[in-house]
């Protein structure tokens, strides 16, 4: 139909027994009614899979494919292969969205001529308490060209999340999200962006994360040191490359992110493992130390960050240590 084109949405799913029905629910009550819904359950253990098969009994829109665990990437990349919509949104199976979220989006798309939309999110913990907001929403609709919208990403202002947009199907890349990867959404998003041209954002919260311990990079356990840290290392590099072929402009400010990207994965890398035979770790003391100078004539990087930067540069191990017992 060509004034409600089909939009496909993609739940990866794995052991989720509890909260996977709140999260279809939200997606069959949407307003926007031409949807198609696709289960990945990724090799679920705890009876999550029958779930899906049920869910999919209640409404003929949702589809059902089982796998080996693989990952989240994973799914979505098998649900890629299958989707029939012009255009794909996505939703953890943890989280839920408001009932108009698609309409508007939709909506969005078509009103502004663009190829992709988002909304905004909010988080909430398991005690049903609202957490700071990570991206502030605009008051109002505003369009975002790439360029800007990659600048906000590096200034750590810009969402990256592919849950809170609806995007048309043919600009994902045929290889869709990086495998075995956290921070999946940024590495695929940026690569995504030059073909995309514009972005609208969209005001109000449409998208709702259930913060809940354990899932993916959010570990209770001090000592449990996620991935996440070291992707985001990785990811600032191709971020750096990206930016040298497509934006030159923002060279200064892909720079300004590699650095605090290794910061935070100084910051949080346990102690136990700053050790000389820890090749990423040894490999960001050494981009510190190389890159000194420039960090200091960048004018985007703060004072603290450059107070951190030549710390870490001299001695990460004992600044670690000062830095927990400060802390303690």
């Amino acid at each position: 139909m060509k004034d409600t084109p089909l939009i496909t949405v993609i739940v990866p799913v794995y052991n989720i027994l509890e909260y996977l029905p709140r999260c279809v629910h939200s997606i069959t009550a949407q307003t926007y009614q031409n949807l198609e819904i696709i289960l990945v359950d990724d090799g679920s253990t705890d009876g999550t899979g029958a779930l899906c098969d049920e869910l999919a009994a209640e409404d003929r829109r949702i589809r059902v494919y089982h796998k080996e665990n693989g990952g989240s990437s994973s799914a979505r990349n098998l649900a890629l292969r299958y989707a029939a919509g012009e255009y794909v949104g996505f939703v953890d199976s943890d989280d839920y969205i408001a009932p108009g979220m698609y309409q508007r989006l939709m909506d969005g798309i078509r009103n502004f001529s663009v190829s992709a939309a988002q909304t905004g999110r909010d988080e909430i913990d398991e005690k049903g308490n609202a957490l700071p907001n990570i991206c502030e929403p605009p008051e109002e609709p505003v369009v975002i060209e790439d360029r800007h919208f990659m600048e906000e990403l590096l200034l750590h202002r810009g969402d990256c999340s592919f849950c809170t947009k609806l995007i048309r199907r043919d600009l994902f890349p045929e290889d869709g999200f990086p495998p075995d990867r956290l921070n999946e959404d940024f590495h695929l998003l940026i690569r995504m962006l030059p073909e995309m041209g514009e972005i609208l954002s969209l005001p109000g919260q449409d998208y709702h994360v259930f913060y809940r311990i354990g899932s993916n990079s959010r570990k209770a356990d001090r000592e449990t040191f996620s991935r996440v840290y070291g992707d985001s290392v990785e990811n600032a590099d191709m971020a750096a490359e990206l930016v040298k072929r497509n934006y030159p402009e923002l060279e200064k400010t892909a720079f300004r992110f590699g650095v605090f990207q290794r910061l935070e994965y100084l910051l949080h890398i346990p102690i136990s493992q700053m050790r000389r035979d820890n090749g990423l770790y040894m490999e960001v003391v050494s981009y510190l130390r190389k890159n000194w100078l420039m960090a200091m004539k960048n004018p985007i990087l703060t004072g603290k960050n450059k107070i951190y930067h030549t710390l870490f540069g001299i001695a990460p191990k004992k600044i670690r240590q000062l830095h927990a017992a400060l802390r303690r």
